[in-house]
This record gives structure tokens, sequence and C-alpha cells, in this order.
């Protein structure tokens, strides 16, 4: 097969996919169980990174909106919503992720068109978010009340109560699982929700919601489209919203804790990402090599775990580094929708100029490029932003590479001679997200756990979530933690009941 060839079937396979992914279906905003013109009329675009064309259109929503959203969550908070039992809530719950199931692959369509990421990834992605609505909607059952013990004459006791209305706001590199991890115990605990996909990535937020149509109360979940100033400005300092939950970089957290601050709105914050991985030299170096090339090039680095600096012993450098490099060879860069791709293009032009302009940067300030900095046209004259495996090597830990979050398949290569410096480069950092250790040896992996500052701490292996292991950071890589039992609690308030006991006395029973 010709470039052309190629070319020409990389269009016609995504132009179809678009067609069969948007047949039927109109993106409009989401309240109160129907579709939602926005209060302007106006639209915008949402388009395929891999081939860089429209894929559909979606309702741009201001202020106005976000308005009638908090409205409607706020109406069945206090309505049909807050009225059902925990059971209750957990049956509609299921209910709808079965649902989602009958759906998934036309979810993982459209998760794969909108970021770009191989169609693969987005249907193991689809069945990890719902793993985690069905995890809260199970695990919510089995909450129950503290009785505490303060005297004789007295009954106090706690119990859990919702917030209200939540402010939910995700970004677009994994928009559905991410998407998951806060709607799942925010319905769980009983509040109602107005979410704000990005803007990029909109289309599965739409389309979930759009599938709660008569499973979950209207109002229940909402879903505004639009731009940081225009809608999650408003949503964050909204006096109607109880709770705020938020992921994306670090600069824009600052920017909505000092809103929800505005409010005294409790607020969870997953933010930004450095995150090291130390190569012990007993470690397999194969094996090393792998989970280091997982852990920066997995969704096109666009992580906020990403593996992105690699911390490793001089001993073993040379040798580690030739695997890392062959491993980023061997990742077969195309067509998402192909079965063979596992590594897309970037999400859009702009993370596509960033990239760019971190490789270059990494250059001038006079790291060695090992491998890849170049982007690349896999089909041939493709209008798509894919850009290679990147791998840098002789890089000091205080170069911008090393120290800011590039989002990007960009790996800097990092050496340490003992185990106190490489404990030290891991934490001279202002992330604290997410963190790896490659050893065989099991003390000085508990060892070097204890002592790097991030809130997960990965052995062996990259990347490994499941319902119940708590994922957060330390640092300005965020407050508070998702995918866990305690991040039920986070979207709950509790409530203290102390009742005085009269000496018990026996009554004639009235006749």
């Amino acid at each position: 097969m010709t470039q052309s060839q190629f070319t020409e079937t990389m269009r016609e396979n995504h132009q179809r996919a678009i067609d069969e992914a948007t047949a039927d279906v109109r993106f409009d905003a989401w309240i109160d169980g129907e579709a939602h013109t926005a209060a302007g009329g106006e639209r915008f675009e949402t388009r395929d990174p891999a081939i860089e064309k429209p894929i559909t259109t979606v309702s741009r929503c201001g202020e106005e909106d976000v308005d009638a959203a908090v409205n409607a969550a706020r109406e069945t908070f206090e309505g049909e919503w807050g009225e059902l039992t925990k059971s209750e809530r957990s049956d509609a719950i299921l209910d709808w992720a079965g649902v989602l199931r009958d759906h998934s692959e036309d979810l993982a369509l459209l998760e794969s068109l909108d970021t770009g990421k191989p169609l693969a990834n987005a249907e193991y992605e689809v069945g990890k978010a719902l793993d985690y609505i069905e995890y809260y909607a199970h695990i919510v059952r089995g909450e129950q009340g503290n009785q505490v013990p303060v005297a004789d004459d007295v009954h106090a006791y706690a119990t859990q109560e919702p917030y209200g209305v939540a402010g939910l706001i995700v970004p677009w590199n994994y928009p559905m699982i991410l998407t998951s991890w806060k709607l799942g115990p925010a319905l769980a605990a009983g509040n109602t929700v107005v979410l704000k996909p990005a803007e990029n990535t909109p289309l599965t937020a739409t389309r979930i919601a759009q599938l709660s149509e008569g499973v979950l109360p209207d109002g229940t979940l909402n879903v505004v489209h639009g731009f940081g100033d225009e809608v999650g400005a408003p949503l964050t300092r909204h006096e109607g919203v109880d709770k705020l939950s938020f992921t994306g970089e670090d600069r824009t957290g600052e920017v909505v804790m000092k809103a929800a601050a505005e409010q005294i709105t409790p607020v969870t914050l997953e933010l930004g990402g450095k995150s090291p991985f130390i190569v012990f030299p007993d470690a397999n170096l194969e094996q090393a090599a792998e989970i280091a090339a997982d852990g920066i090039f997995y969704n096109t680095g666009q992580s906020c775990d990403a593996f992105s600096r690699t911390v490793v012993h001089e001993s073993v450098h040379d040798e580690f580094l030739d695997l890392f490099v062959e491993e980023a060879a061997a990742r077969e860069i195309g067509d998402p929708l192909r079965d063979s791709t596992d590594f897309g293009p970037l999400a859009s032009e702009q993370q596509f100029e960033k990239v760019r302009e971190y490789v270059e940067v990494g250059k001038e300030e006079g790291a060695t490029l090992a491998y890849g900095g170049e982007p690349i046209d896999p089909a041939g004259d493709s209008e798509g932003w894919f850009v290679e495996p990147t791998i840098f090597d002789d890089v000091d830990n205080d170069m911008r590479i090393a120290q800011e979050e590039i989002f990007g398949p960009v790996a800097s290569v990092i050496g340490f001679e003992d185990y106190e410096e490489a404990i030290e480069i891991a934490n001279s950092i202002d992330f604290g997200l997410a963190s790896g250790v490659a050893t065989r040896d099991l003390s000085l992996a508990h060892q070097a756990a204890d002592d790097i500052d991030a809130g997960t701490v990965w052995v062996n292996q990259y990347g490994r979530l499941v319902p119940g292991t708590a994922f957060g950071g330390f640092k300005r890589s965020g407050i508070g933690r998702e995918c866990a039992k305690e991040t039920l609690e986070k979207y709950q308030q509790t409530k203290t009941v102390n009742v005085a006991l009269d000496d018990p006395e026996l009554r004639p029973r009235d006749e």
C-alpha cells in the first residue's frame, strides 16, 4: 500500500467512524433531563486530532446556562433524588451503568475520535470508568452511622449527608474515566451534579447524560459545555454549588480554589505531576525499560501521573538507555482506529505546539536527544497532530524539561550515584502525584516508598489503578483523593445528633 493510499484509507476510516458515531445524535447541553440549546444559540466544533477535521458541534454555554443547570440540580436534590433511600439510589445508578455498558462500544468510539487515543485504549478505559461508577453504587449500601458513647443519659450519633449540588470539572486527556471518578461518588453520596467537560473533548460526557434519560430523575445529572471563562468560572463561584471537584493544570487549580474560597465551598483538586521512576541497579532492566516506556508513552504522554522523569543508577545507565530507546522505537504510531496502533496523535494543535516547544527547550538546555523529538506523518500528507516518542538523556533535574509538566511523550533520563541522591531527585519538584520504583529488593522498595513524597508509588509497574485504591497528590498535585472509599466522604458532610435521655420510667398504658 502506498503512502497516499494509506492516507486516504485513514481519512475515509475516520469519516465513516464520525458519521457512525454522530448519526442521529445532537450534542447539546443536558439540563433537567433534556437537551438544552445554549442561551446565546452559539455552538463550537470538536475536532478529530488524527485528521484535524470536525467531528460535530456542541452548544457553547454561558453563565445563564450554568444558572439553569444549578437550579435544575437543586430542585431535584430537594425533590426526587433527595427523597430516595441509599438502596434506591444505588439501584438507579446501577441501572444507568447497565445502560452505559450496553453502549460501551459507541462510547469508546466517541472517546477515540474526540481525544485521538487508540480505540483499544478507549475501550479499556470506558470499561474501567463503568467499574468505578458501579463500585460507588455498591459501597454506599454498606454505609453506617456512628454511635458515640458520651454518657448514660445521652445518646449521640453521627450521620453522613450529601452536600447538595456538586460542580464537577474534568480535563481532556481521560474524559470518560475521570468523569466517572467524580460522578460515581458524587451521585452515590446523594448529590446532584453539574458537569463541565473539557471543551476539547465533550462528547462522551454528553452521551452518558443522554443515556441517563428515564433512568436517573430529571436534573440529577446536568452537562454544560464551554470554555473556562464562560462556563468554568461561573460554575466555580456559583453560590448554588455546594461542592467542587476539579482535575486539571495546577495554575487553574489555584483559580478554582480561590473562587471556592469566596463561597466557602469544599473543593477536591487533582492537579499536575512530574512523576519520577527510579531504576535501581538491581532492577530487571528489560522490565524496567518497558515500564518506563508505558509510563511516558501511554496516551501519548498526556497523563498527569506519567513517568516523565526516569531516574537511573549510573552503573546501569547505558544498558537501560539502549533498552528504553528500543521500547520507544517499537511503538506503532498511526491511525487510532487500527487495532495495531498503540501511539496516536496529541489531542490538539495547542498540545502539539507545546510539546514541540519543550523539545527545543531541552536541546537549548544542553540535554542529549537520544530518540525522537520530531513531528511524524504516519499516513503521508496527514494533518493530524503526531509527534515521535521522545527521550532526552543527560538531563539535570533543575532543567525546565525536568521541572515543568509537558504533558506529552517526552522522557527525561537523569542519573544518580546513591540512594540518597535518587530520593533527593525524586522529591526536588513542586509536584507529588505519582512515582515508581524498579528493584528486586523488597526492603529497598518499601524504604523508597516511605521516602518518596507522592500520593502513589508503583513498584515494578505503572498505572495500575482499581476501585478502592486512593489516587491523589502531595504538594501542588492537589487536595483530596479519588477512586477509593474515602472519596465518598468528600461528597458528604457529617451531622452529629445529641439526644438527652430521661431516667427510664414505666408509664401506664393509656386507655
